[in-house]
Formats: C-alpha cells, structure tokens, sequence
C-alpha cells in the first residue's frame, strides 16, 4: 500500500513540472538508515554534485527556521528535501530559532553533518504582545519569532530565506535564493503574491471603518503598488534593509494597536506584517508557495493542488500531513509530504502496510 501512495506522489509532482531527482549526491540510502536516538533516523549526508564551486568558494544560502516541539516533525522533514533538491547541498547554512535547546539535538541527531546555527527565542519577547487569534496554534510566541530575525542572525548574514516549519521544497532552493531584490529600487521583502484574494477579509470592520488606521494601504512614497497578500511563511529577507527601516519595530506598532486600542485583525502574525509590508514586497513566482495545503484555519479540510509547476508545498492552514497520516484519514496531497518523512514510528507503520 506504501508503495503505491509513494508512486501516486511521484505521479503528482511530475504532473506539475516538479523533477522527483535531486541534482545533489547522497552518502547512503534513504531507506535504510542508521538510528539517530528517540524520534527520528538519520539523514544521509547529502555532498555537492559535479557542477558546484570548490567548497568554500560559492555564495551560501541562508535558511531560517522555528524549531517548535509540535511542529518539529515538519521541521525535519522540510530541511531533509532541502538537501535533498539542491545541488548543492553543502553551501546551505541553517538558522533555528528554538525556545528549547533539546528541540535543536533533535534535529542536530537527525543531520549530524549540517552544523546549524541555533538561537534560543525568549516568548518573554513577544508574548505581551500577543492577542488571541482563530486557532491557538497561531498564538504560539515562536510564530512571531520571524519579526525577530533581523536582530538575531549575526552581521554577516546579508540575507536569508525564512520558511515554515510544514513545507518541503521539491526544487533547488538556490533558485528562489537568487530573487533580485534591488530591482525596481530595492526591496526588503521577496515572496509569491496573490492579487486576486480578498485582501480585506484580513482585517475586521474596525480597521477598515477608522480612516486613521485604513489609510495605510492608500497608494503613495511608502506603498509603491496596490497592497496584495502575501504568506509569511515563505519570504527571501534582505536582512541589511530590514534592520535598517527598523522593520521589526514598525511591525511591533501594529501589533500594539491590535491589543491596547481595538481589534483590527484575527489571523496571527500574518496580518501585521501585511500592515507594514503589502505592496511593498518583490514578488516571487507563485511556485514557491503552493500554499493551503492544510485546508482552513476553522476544519482544516482537503485541497488540492493548484494548475501550474511547484517547487514548494505548504501545508498552511489547520490540518498538517503527519498528523493527519498518523491517523489514517490523510489527504491526497498528504502523500506528498511522506517521502520525506523521518520520523521511525511512520517509518514502521510503511513497513507494516
């Protein structure tokens, strides 16, 4: 039965334009993996392919990360088809922020070859600062830790990637890495977006009734094009501009709005960011975020694919393929998430099927 889900994927991806073979070099089979404590089995240790620069020599890509324990199974699972899509796999640096250090000698067990950088995030930071939203989830402090990045990674690191922690990339990430973002005047913030959704159902009836506050997504020398929406959860960041505009802070202010004067949004930190940065972002090709793979914020139904080639599959919204698979009422994209899948129990249940 396994085997069969698995070909169904495979069918899936090449059906959207999506090459089901890494360009990168595995040390040792994925199937057959040595025990790498509680949870997960070792990763291979993926090593550049023919046609990267000599080690050391190319530019790096920086990878940003939240390292939650209930999300930590996506986690894995994302940064596994990183390496496993790019060719070179060697020049990827990963950024975690983690609330816990444990969570980060998981995933350190898991790719014992990677080195990653790990910041630990204080929910002090941001939990005053929170206000209820549609699903606890989004509540959580490390969902917010994203605002923080720019004051978090070290000097040198000019730019970075951030991502969810429930993507997995079925392409090179150098590609989206390589978005010109000093086109057009320069730009903070690169990622897919979407013109065509309702961009006012994101803020209630009281925002858009207080001229005050409305009047931010008016056109003019701080809003060079309509505002659009956009996901948070995959955004190229020029980390140097950010710092500079003071990014985070002005995000901060929305936020305080939303809790000490009146409630103008209910969707986590999406709507924040929206606030500061709609209209304003470098946009992406839309096959970097197939996006609501995990159905609505209220029931988290299935979804399927949107027409079109993917290179990224996100499986925002409530329902999460590896909970959704553990208890055997998965959804058909679902399958594609589950080659990528460390975790040992899912690994024996395959096994048994």
């Amino acid at each position: 039965m396994a085997s069969s889900w698995a070909l169904l994927a495979a069918v899936l991806l090449a059906t959207h334009g999506v090459a089901a073979v890494s360009g990168a070099r595995a040390a040792a089979d994925a199937t057959r993996l040595p025990s790498s404590g509680p949870g997960f089995r070792e990763a291979p240790a993926f090593r550049n392919g023919d046609g990267c620069p000599p080690r050391g020599a190319g530019e790096r890509v920086h990878i940003a990360m939240t390292l939650d324990a209930n999300y930590l199974r996506g986690t894995v699972a994302a940064v596994f088809s990183i390496l496993q899509h790019t060719a070179c796999p060697e020049d990827v640096s990963f950024h975690f922020l983690a609330a816990r250090r444990r969570d980060a000698d998981a995933v350190r067990a898991t790719f014992p070859y990677l080195d990653p950088s790990v910041y630990l995030f204080d929910p002090a930071r941001v939990s005053g600062r929170i206000s209820r939203s549609v699903r606890h989830a989004l509540d959580q402090p490390l969902n917010y830790a994203r605002i923080y990045l720019a004051d978090t990674l070290p000097r040198a690191v000019r730019r970075v990637i951030y991502l969810d922690s429930d993507v997995v990339v079925v392409d090179d990430v150098r590609k989206l890495w390589s978005v010109d973002l000093d086109a057009g005047g320069g730009h903070v913030v690169a990622a897919p977006e979407y013109c065509h959704t309702n961009f006012t159902k994101y803020f209630t009836d009281a925002f858009w009734s207080d001229p005050r506050l409305s009047a931010t997504f008016r056109q003019g020398p701080h809003r060079r094009r309509r505002p659009c929406y956009f996901n948070t959860g995959v955004m190229v960041i020029d980390v140097a501009r950010w710092r500079a505009g003071g990014y985070s802070r002005r995000v901060e202010e929305w936020m305080a709005i939303q809790k000490e004067e009146k409630r103008i949004y209910s969707l986590g930190s999406l709507p924040p960011f929206l606030l500061v940065l709609a209209g304003e972002i470098m946009p992406v090709d839309h096959r970097w975020n197939q996006h609501g793979l995990g159905g609505d914020n209220a029931e988290g139904r299935c979804r399927s694919l949107h027409p079109g080639p993917i290179s990224l599959l996100h499986w925002s919204g409530k329902g999460k393929p590896w909970l959704r698979l553990d208890t055997r009422k998965p959804c058909t994209v679902d399958y594609l998430w589950e080659p990528y899948d460390l975790y040992k129990a899912a690994a024996a249940t395959a096994i048994e099927e």
